[in-house]
């Protein structure tokens, strides 16, 4: 056993990873498994929406001029000459004098300009009696009024919402090109370890980090698969790592003990390129490639692998899948209700609770007591530069909600 000579610094090992981090290629998917992907490109429409000047009310489509004057102590007749309905074609052709009772959604006829609304009429036999005036356009929408040909409808990089769903749908679109969804392994080792679910018993406990990672990895756009536990010896760590998944996470073995095989086989079988990080918890996070795939090696402790996740490896996945790669939490400021306290050179994740006093600093330290994240709201960063923040400073919390 020995420990880390020289830990990087978090900076350092994000630009590291920046570099080594570009959006997957594109795929094709339809319109029922869109939501929640990425755009891979812009999306231009080939049409406008609507195609036609159609009525948004029920009621009767008139000339304009025909009804002015109107009103409820001074109606105006107009001959009814017949009726349309959405998504029928009609050959009538509006006159001076005329009128033709249409409904929402129906193709406005040649010769109107606009739609008097059903409670401003009344029919009496072949006639409609107006009781308001209409504008020109009154009630009419215009062709092209919701999209034009050429359009950008959904910008690249859009995680389509359902509502982005329906209007690849208004203009036509059957299917939408998306980034690829990362493929992520995630390697679980540890003889301590019993399978995610099972009672604790004796030296063992259940894997924690597997529920984890994997709801994690869900979270960031990828599609994770996690296998079963696998054993601390290295032929057992090794061919575990070797995957066809575009992103491998190892969880447990990083650090620099008897049984911690990871750093040596990725550094004898591909790269290890970082190896120790200056920050608190999550110190023996390494990262590197393996048969030219992402490697993260993730410390065993949970709240040292949740933070890892969160530094590097969720951002290497959602960057991958063409999402934004920067914190996906929410933030918001307070006043600490107790000091926070650091060390120059190392950046600090301490989590802490808001309440109606302030900010509450739980725990900086305290790597293996994962309620500790529970009974956070959300977490403070302290960054590398900084011996920690006094009570009564105003910080930013990252919300994990």
């Amino acid at each position: 056993m020995r420990g880390f000579s020289h830990r990087v610094s978090v900076d350092d090992a994000l630009k590291w990873l920046t570099e080594a981090t570009a959006p997957l290629d594109a795929e094709d998917v339809s319109l029922d498994a869109a939501a929640g992907r990425v755009t891979a490109g812009h999306v231009v429409s080939n049409q406008r929406v609507p195609d036609f000047a159609r009525s948004m009310m029920d009621g009767y489509a008139v000339r304009a001029e025909d009804t002015e004057g109107a009103s409820t102590y001074n109606p105006l007749r107009l001959k009814l000459v017949g009726e349309i309905l959405p998504g029928a074609v009609s050959d009538v052709i509006i006159k001076a004098g005329q009128a033709v009772r249409i409904m929402t959604g129906a193709a406005v006829p040649p010769g109107a300009n606009g739609v008097l609304p059903a409670e401003y009429a009344e029919e009496q036999n072949d006639e409609v009696l107006v009781h308001a005036t209409v504008s020109p356009g009154k009630h009419v929408g215009q062709p092209g009024e919701d999209i034009q040909q050429g359009d950008v409808v959904l910008p690249a990089s859009r995680v389509l919402r359902p509502q982005d769903v329906g209007l690849l749908s208004s203009i036509g679109a059957a299917e939408v090109s998306v980034v690829r969804r990362p493929r992520v392994r995630i390697v679980i080792t540890g003889d301590e370890l019993l399978p995610a679910g099972t009672p604790p018993h004796g030296c063992k406990i259940p894997d924690a980090n597997g529920p984890m990672l994997s709801a994690l990895v869900h979270r960031d756009g990828g599609e994770p698969d996690v296998g079963t536990i696998v054993a601390d010896d290295p032929d057992s760590v090794l061919q575990a790592m070797r995957s066809d998944a575009d992103v491998v996470l190892v969880s447990g073995g990083s650090s620099v003990g008897q049984e911690d095989h990871a750093p040596r086989l990725l550094a004898e079988h591909g790269e290890l390129a970082i190896h120790g990080i200056a920050m608190r918890p999550s110190s023996p996070t390494g990262m590197g490639r393996l048969d030219g795939r992402l490697v993260f090696l993730l410390p065993g402790n949970p709240v040292s692998c949740l933070c890892a996740y969160d530094f590097f490896a969720g951002r290497a996945i959602r960057k991958l899948g063409g999402r934004n790669e920067t914190w996906p939490y929410r933030t918001m400021c307070g006043s600490l209700v107790r000091k926070i306290s650091s060390a120059i050179g190392r950046l600090d994740y301490a989590r802490v609770q808001c309440d109606d006093a302030g900010i509450v600093p739980l725990a900086v330290s305290g790597a293996s007591i994962l309620s500790s994240t529970t009974r956070a709201d959300g977490f403070v960063i302290v960054p590398a530069d900084s011996e920690g923040f006094a009570a009564e400073t105003e910080v930013e919390v990252l919300l994990y909600d």
